[in-house]
């Protein structure tokens, strides 16, 4: 390794310089939101001062530890200077203690930008994250998809990707280590029932499939989403279309599990339905805000549910919350998640990413419902019947209201 003497001086000035870049927003966003006021989030100067995150004592520190690396490491000269690197950068992040600031490297970086657009490289499953545990489980697994074909199943927990143990890692970060380049293999780990489970699944197009309907009885749609990304709005432009052909006279709009997605797009569909007016609105560290509006060009009006849980948060709740606002559906099932806060993706000068919290967003009525959530106008807890696996008590409630109102 040439010139190891240096390494933590140049390293740290290459951090430095990479963050002082005038940062533009990304076309992304990942737990999901794109927040349009692209700027400078951090200011800093390769000259250390007290000022400064990384100050002169910790260059000085960063400067012994390389000294004792170079004269005691068993293994310095096989040290891989740009993992250090990447090390670094990503501890940097990390270092803010704050669970939606992420690094992402330029593998990750990729992935994640494929992701909101709908289609990407991948194996077929929907995952999920539970806020208290934090453990990732396989929630979907797509017909024909290769997940499926590799044998994994719904509710499998993910232990490891391609062998690296993933447990404690954000969701985006396990979602783009599964994701990858059309062809190519994945090794996935899950825990089921208390055994482990390993399998290689090769990657292919998947064409994320974020928007499921269908017309009930007594003329009720339903429509499920899953995701809000950039497919979806037509998908469900289309579903909503279709069931209005049908004679729609009510309508159930499905969001449990739906951890969230682009802000253009869940505005973009609670436009069809809203009358006109705001939407959402965001503020950032400065107070600085800007609203979404919806126009009176489509106005929904039938009677209409929209189903949550704990799992439905960001764009999910922004929905909930506009419908709620606005009185035109009733909101039924448990508490959403409570995120009100909004990231945005920033590209670095070397084509990786940081996704940093910028702002708060505030329901249609100024609520911040961020580690609140959004109550229910009826509330009632999925109970799981073993002798009816496919039974719903959510869904009974929510026919049961649409039904009294029509």
């Amino acid at each position: 390794m040439g010139g190891k003497k240096n390494f933590w001086k140049g390293v740290l000035v290459g951090a430095l310089a990479m963050f002082g870049i005038s940062l533009v927003v990304g076309g992304v966003l990942t737990a999901t939101f794109l927040y349009l006021g692209g700027r400078n989030m951090i200011s800093y100067s390769t000259t250390a001062n007290e000022d400064s995150i990384v100050d002169a004592e910790t260059l000085k520190k960063l400067e012994e530890i390389q000294k004792q690396i170079d004269d005691n490491y068993l293994y310095s000269d096989k040290i891989d200077s740009k993992s250090v690197q990447e090390a670094i950068i990503r501890g940097y992040v990390n270092g803010l203690n704050e669970p939606y600031s992420v690094y992402y490297d330029a593998k990750e970086t990729a992935a994640l930008f494929e992701m909101t657009s709908g289609t990407f490289g991948g194996i077929g499953v929907g995952i999920q994250q539970d806020k208290t545990s934090g453990l990732v489980t396989f929630t979907t697994i797509y017909k024909d998809a290769p997940g499926e074909k590799a044998g994994f199943k719904s509710g499998d927990i993910v232990y490891k990707v391609d062998g690296e143990d993933v447990s404690g890692q954000d969701l985006d970060t396990i979602v783009s280590k599964i994701r990858g380049e059309i062809g190519t293999e994945v090794e996935i780990t899950v825990v089921r029932d208390g055994e482990e489970y390993t399998a290689k699944a090769t990657r292919a197009l998947i064409e994320n499939d974020t928007v499921h309907y269908e017309m009930k009885a007594d003329g009720i749609g339903y429509i499920q989403v899953t995701a809000f990304e950039e497919v979806t709005y037509k998908q469900f432009e289309e579903a909503m279309n279709d069931l209005n052909k049908q004679n729609m006279k009510g309508l159930v709009i499905d969001l449990r599990n739906n951890g969230g997605g682009n802000l253009s797009t869940v505005c973009q569909m609670s436009d069809l339905i809203l009358p006109k007016g705001n939407i959402v609105t965001i503020k950032d560290k400065n107070g600085n805000g800007q609203s979404y509006q919806s126009d009176d060009k489509t106005i929904l009006d039938v009677p209409t549910v929209v189903l949550i849980n704990g799992f439905s948060a960001s764009a999910s709740e922004i929905f909930a919350g506009a419908i709620q606002d606005y009185g035109v559906g009733t909101i039924v099932g448990t508490n959403s998640y409570g995120k009100g806060l909004v990231q945005g993706v920033f590209t670095l000068s070397d084509g990786t990413c940081v996704k940093l919290t910028t702002a708060e967003y505030f329901t249609a009525n100024g609520r911040n419902i961020h580690g609140i959530g959004i109550k229910p106008d009826v509330e009632i807890e999925y109970k799981y019947d073993a002798s009816n696996p496919t039974a719903d008590n959510q869904m009974d409630k929510a026919l049961e209201i649409l039904k009294k109102g029509m």
